[in-house]
């Protein structure tokens, strides 16, 4: 039955999906008899239902998939934060102040981005709906252990999407059925959504396969095992922000525990199934990065099959740069004064990484100096960056850019189509939740911490909660992580490097984001999250 996903786009039937539930609105598909067509075996149901699911994943336009894209997922949990900034370069990177709006938190509910990745997210929730109805309802062509195993995998899925839906946004509609009537759409808690995002996975847990998901093959970039105990794990450990309630048990194969104990046993599991860490940080990054040892999660990219973007590097390399590669750039996203100081630029002290994620200073290209179009060398200067460059000496060249990656300097469409797989979820982040979980229970998590930071090359240092949090910056730079970790540590809300709080945000009502204007037209019952006007 199961065909890789890289074979996937050959089978997917032109079906009417992409209406259903955009934006909690009650549609209904048309042409069902031919929907019906697709549907003759295990195979054909499988891979018209579940396996269309996995296009939503990735992404080639504005604000679709979970990373790889503009205005999305990706940006929203990155570009807020004390990470990173695109800071205006003359007449480049203003776009009526969005970005430095995100860096400032001075986003609105009117915000177009914002309501197309509302409209995405739930878009993806309403074809994991319909994909679960069409598997009960062609349930004859599956063996039980078959219609077991699509359906946890779809439910998977679904609570992927859900994940993000929910963190960004906190209290919002829960749909598990499709063509509700718009009148029964309602708002649920952010812990209702969450207790239910548990359940959900739990209950998938026993009927996922145990295969590795970044290795190609019949289970390449699919939802298994693994890749739902790390999103377990990650919501358990945020159990505070999520659920506002330390006394939860949950169940982990027969025992009650409690939140941290059960986020630690989680990571435990994706450990018994062969995880482990790359003894080169870079090679989870490489052309060919699909046999990690490390990489839990990836967004398969193959710049011939798939129409998936990944455009952060595109985006942050200076113009001269991407010519020296044979590609065009955009000359923008660079990292903040406080990244560089995490990370001991200009010290004795780097941390090691830092070569690996970012190019700074003068730059080679394989081994000879870039040069400008006025026959100056090209040099990065990161310690001038600012939010806004205009007028600045360094106006073009301020900032270290995004690396990390290896560059495939046989991408198409000048960068934005490579093979490097895009990297989601990584065993080196279960071992610093399992470090962070064990201290703050209490115990000692330095054994978990300092197997990532050796294996950097760096010198170990004991597991505080200030310590875990740089560990946490040095270590997933440019993954999309930094707003959910300023978070769970209260400080997304305070000020940092050059930003300052807004008006009222000490209620910390910027750890939500507004939701937007348009589907509260929509929908009169839902609320506006507190704090927005």
């Amino acid at each position: 039955m199961n065909e890789p996903m890289k074979y996937f786009g050959r089978f997917f039937t032109a079906i009417a999906l992409s209406l259903l539930l955009n934006a909690c609105l009650d549609e209904h598909p048309k042409g069902l008899m031919e929907e019906d067509k697709a549907y003759t075996s295990a195979t054909t149901l499988y891979l018209n239902t579940v396996g269309n699911l996995y296009l939503q994943i990735g992404g080639h336009a504005d604000s679709q998939g979970l990373q790889g894209t503009y205005r999305g997922v990706y940006d929203y949990n990155t570009f807020t934060t004390d990470e990173a900034m695109l800071p205006i370069r003359g007449g480049d990177w203003y776009d009526g102040g969005y970005w430095q709006n995100l860096y400032l938190h001075q986003w609105t509910e009117t915000d177009l981005p914002l309501l197309n990745t509302w409209n995405y997210l739930y878009k993806s929730v309403g074809l994991c709906n319909h994909a679960l109805k069409e598997i009960d309802r062609h349930k004859q062509l599956l063996t039980d252990l078959q219609y077991k195993e699509f359906t946890a995998e779809a439910r998977g899925l679904r609570a992927l999407f859900y994940f993000y839906i929910m963190d960004m946004w906190g209290n919002v509609p829960l749909m598990m059925q499709e063509n509700v009537s718009l009148k029964d759409v309602k708002q649920s808690t952010r812990k209702d959504v969450t207790t239910t995002l548990i359940a959900e996975l739990q209950a998938a847990i026993p009927y996922l396969s145990d295969a590795h998901s970044n290795h190609e093959g019949n289970y390449y970039g699919r939802f298994t095992r693994p890749v739902a105990y790390f999103l377990l794990a990650k919501i358990l450990l945020n159990h505070e922000v999520y659920l506002g309630d330390k006394t939860l048990k949950f169940t982990i194969d027969g025992h009650q525990l409690n939140a941290l104990q059960a986020c630690i046993a989680c990571c435990d599991k994706i450990t018994e199934a062969g995880y482990a860490l790359e003894s080169n940080y870079a090679a989870n990054f490489f052309v060919h990065n699909e046999n990690s040892k490390e990489n839990i999660f990836t967004i398969p990219m193959d710049k011939i099959r798939y129409e998936n973007k990944f455009l952060n590097l595109f985006r942050s390399r200076h113009y001269s740069h991407g010519g020296a590669i044979g590609m065009n750039a955009e000359n923008g996203s660079c990292a903040t004064l406080s990244t560089l100081s995490t990370y001991k630029y200009g010290t004795p002290q780097v941390d090691k990484r830092y070569a690996i994620n970012f190019f700074s200073d003068t730059l080679r290209v394989d081994g000879k100096v870039v040069y400008l179009s006025n026959g100056e060398p090209l040099v990065y200067r990161p310690l001038e960056v600012a939010l806004s460059l205009t007028g600045s000496k360094y106006e073009k060249t301020a900032g270290a850019r995004m690396a990390k990656y290896e560059i495939d300097r046989t991408a198409h469409d000048d960068g934005r189509l490579q093979d490097n797989d895009i990297v989601l979820f990584r065993y080196a982040d279960v071992l610093l939740m399992k470090a962070e979980a064990q201290l703050r229970s209490g115990h000692d998590g330095s054994i978990a911490m300092n197997l990532v930071r050796n294996r950097a090359g760096m010198a170990s240092l004991p597991a505080t909660l200030s310590n875990l949090l740089d560990e946490r910056l040095l270590e997933f730079m440019w993954e999309g992580w930094r707003r959910n970790d300023l978070i769970r540590f209260g400080l997304f809300h305070k000020a940092y490097d050059v930003r300052r709080p807004i008006e009222g945000e000490n209620t910390r009502f910027t750890c939500l984001f507004p939701i937007p204007k348009g589907v509260l037209q929509r929908n009169t019952n839902l609320k506006q999250n507190p704090g927005y006007k």
